[in-house]
């Protein structure tokens, strides 16, 4: 499956690209519009990330000396922590709401349905999911338009085949590399 976010607020947009099988191998890339780009590999219980100068720069308030430029770093999964920036490859939804169904559209070329949906804890947000009417009933989009920003998530490849490799080792540093 890939998952495609782009939240844009106020103080800029946040695009991530996530592959994954949604279990424990996927890959992401994280870039922030003027604040750097964040790849990650997650493969079993091993990450493998690599920020770009910009990002390292900009996150550690100071200039980086001796960065190489295409170097990954390895670590394991349990190093990460919650606001890294790091995906997981799994992805959870759980239902919250009120939904109403909206018009039919085409998203990607699919047949869809709007579905929106108001959550209490938001008073402010409104979400819309776009899903499938045709073949499976896969989600194919959701927007969120509240709290000054917009988040547009999109879904696609679900049964596409997912391959993912670990970075070449001459290119890697870090913990048992």
């Amino acid at each position: 499956m890939t998952v495609e976010t782009t939240n844009t607020t106020a103080h800029g947009t946040v695009v991530t690209r996530l592959s994954t099988d949604l279990k424990n191998r996927c890959k992401a890339k994280t870039t922030w519009a003027e604040s750097g780009s964040l790849e990650q590999i997650r493969i079993g219980e091993t990450d493998y990330v690599r920020p770009d100068e910009t990002y390292l720069e900009k996150w550690s308030g100071r200039k980086i000396d001796g960065l190489r430029p295409k170097q990954w770093v390895k670590e394991p999964v349990d190093a990460a922590q919650p606001d890294d920036g790091l995906a997981t490859c799994t992805w959870t939804f759980a239902s919250f709401g009120k939904a109403k169904k909206g018009g039919a559209t085409r998203i990607g070329g699919r047949e869809a349905v709007a579905l929106r949906v108001t959550d209490k804890a938001d008073k402010e947000g409104t979400y819309t999911f776009y899903v499938a009417t045709e073949g499976k009933p896969y989600l194919l989009r959701t927007v969120y338009r509240g709290r000054g920003n917009v988040t547009t998530t999109s879904f696609s490849a679900y049964d596409e085949p997912f391959d993912v490799e670990p970075p070449p080792s001459e290119g890697v540093v870090g913990a048992g590399r």
